[in-house]
């Protein structure tokens, strides 16, 4: 009897300890970074009544037309704004998050041609939530090696079109193009993206899918994960008058 017992606690000690060795490698092989968009709740609509939605109830704001004037002219990125770059594995998306980013945007709603952005990342910054995963993407020669190559820019070439009359609290969709350099490499992309005037902000989100290869670099993977050789790009901005 006193061997049976032994035999279950030590089958018993054996699952706890598998447990938690699951659970510990569960935390380093998943994601820990959720994705999170300036862009919160949109505003819901005005009621056919004409009276004011119940979203924008109180701020005096909701559904307020936005002059020209008020958005156009040159907006720096601010306190608030990230980059997501995000990787899917054989077990899930893991999230990778930016805040080291700076840069600018020159609004002219009456000449989309004219407007010019940029904006400029310090990769050292680049944080999954996994200090040792982190340091595998940055310091790999064939990853990001950020010793060598420690900022990522994005250039616009384009906008869509825009309306030329704007709301408050209102997402506007665009497309901007332009050139991604990451390691030196540049790399011409599109981000579908929205823009929204809140509270004398302009909110930009944006999202685009580039390739490791497409910057000379191979998909990160570990003896028990593979991972895709896409890259998704998700740029989550704030940006204040300047």
């Amino acid at each position: 009897m006193k061997k049976k017992h032994i035999v279950f606690l030590a089958v018993s000690a054996a699952v706890v300890l598998g447990a938690g060795a699951y659970a510990a490698m569960d935390r380093y092989l998943g994601n820990n970074v959720e994705v999170e968009s300036v862009m919160g709740s949109q505003e819901a609509p005005a009621p056919s009544n004409g009276t004011e939605s119940v979203a924008g109830a109180g701020n005096g704001t909701a559904n307020a037309s936005v002059p020209a004037d008020e958005l156009n002219g040159m907006w720096a990125i601010a306190s608030g704004s990230k980059v997501y770059w995000s990787v899917t594995t054989s077990k899930e998306t893991v999230n990778f998050v930016n805040e080291a980013v700076t840069g600018s945007w020159s609004v002219d709603l009456s000449d989309p041609a004219v407007m010019t952005g940029e904006g400029t990342l310090d990769m050292n910054a680049l944080d999954s939530g996994n200090g040792q995963r982190d340091g595998h993407m940055k310091e790999r020669a064939d990853l990001l090696q950020v010793s060598e190559f420690p900022q990522a820019t994005f250039r616009t070439k384009s906008f869509s079109e825009m309306p030329a009359e704007w709301t408050e609290g209102t997402a506007v969709p665009l497309t901007i193009e332009g050139t991604l350099t990451v390691k030196g490499v540049e790399k011409d992309v599109a981000f579908d993206s929205t823009a929204m005037f809140r509270d004398g902000q302009l909110l930009l989100s944006g999202t685009s899918k580039v390739k490791f290869s497409d910057f000379g670099m191979t998909s990160p993977h570990t003896i028990v994960l593979e991972a895709e050789n896409d890259l998704s790009v998700q740029l989550e901005l704030v940006l204040q008058k300047a």
